[in-house]
């Protein structure tokens, strides 16, 4: 029987470390006198982009994320207390925090994951909000193959996860019979992924806490890192 697994790639297999670190560089000194961390401020930018891409993919006005990015960072910087933003910053110092995204490396345990699971006979497949370009080179950067076929990304079916049908593009790929496995470090996407099928597979690595009280299911396999994980989706796939 065909074995797969999807993972989510920024967050989960990626850290955002570097990303972190172009803010800091940045404007870290403009920031730090108010007050702000880069990776507080690299985190709130994030979360309002997202949260903006998946209410304009819910309006059916879906936008690439990393427009939206592009978009909202003085409004992010209007809402950490710079009272000025524009002043604070220019549309060059944005762009050079958002390449940042291009220099994100994998994470500790991540190239040992994905071997272990195409070891144990799974075809490891990636579903991103990001254009494909851009994670994949992520990969190839750390010398890990991985077939852009199969690369999924939200902007194929401007669907943003975690809409079901995003995830059910993806689950509709495999056969009915075939196992299908979901991993990511962002409960709301493992969650949202169980609900249309998927058996699903959390880390805990950006996270930290799973907040399970707010997410109604229940994941198969849980674990503080990438390689344990991997070693939970097999152990369960034997059982």
């Amino acid at each position: 029987m065909p074995k797969h697994v999807v993972f989510d790639v920024v967050g989960t297999c990626v850290s955002f470390d570097a990303y972190f670190a172009r803010i800091e560089n940045v404007i870290g000194t403009k920031l730090h006198q108010h007050a702000i961390t880069a990776r507080h401020f690299g985190y709130t930018w994030m979360e309002a982009a997202e949260l903006e891409f998946t209410f304009l993919s819910i309006s059916e006005r879906y936008k690439p994320y990393k427009e939206v990015m592009k978009a909202v960072f003085y409004r992010t910087l209007w809402m950490a207390g710079i009272d000025d933003p524009r002043s604070f910053a220019t549309d060059s110092e944005r762009d050079q925090c958002i390449a940042g995204y291009s220099e994100l490396k994998l994470r500790d345990g991540a190239k040992e994951c994905l071997e272990k699971l195409r070891a144990a006979g799974f075809t490891v497949w990636c579903f991103t909000t990001g254009d494909i370009a851009r994670v994949r080179g992520y990969f190839e950067k750390a010398g890990l193959d991985m077939p852009l076929a199969n690369f999924v990304s939200c902007d194929d079916q401007k669907i943003a996860k975690p809409a079901l049908a995003a995830y059910r593009s993806v689950l509709n790929k495999f056969s009915a019979d075939d196992e299908k496995w979901f991993a990511a470090a962002h409960m709301w996407d493992v969650s949202a992924a169980k609900s249309v099928g998927f058996k699903g597979a959390y880390c805990t690595v950006y996270e930290k806490e799973p907040c399970l009280e707010i997410f109604d299911t229940e994941i198969d396999v849980m674990a503080d890192g990438l390689v344990t994980m991997a070693e939970g989706i097999c152990q369960a796939s034997i059982a």
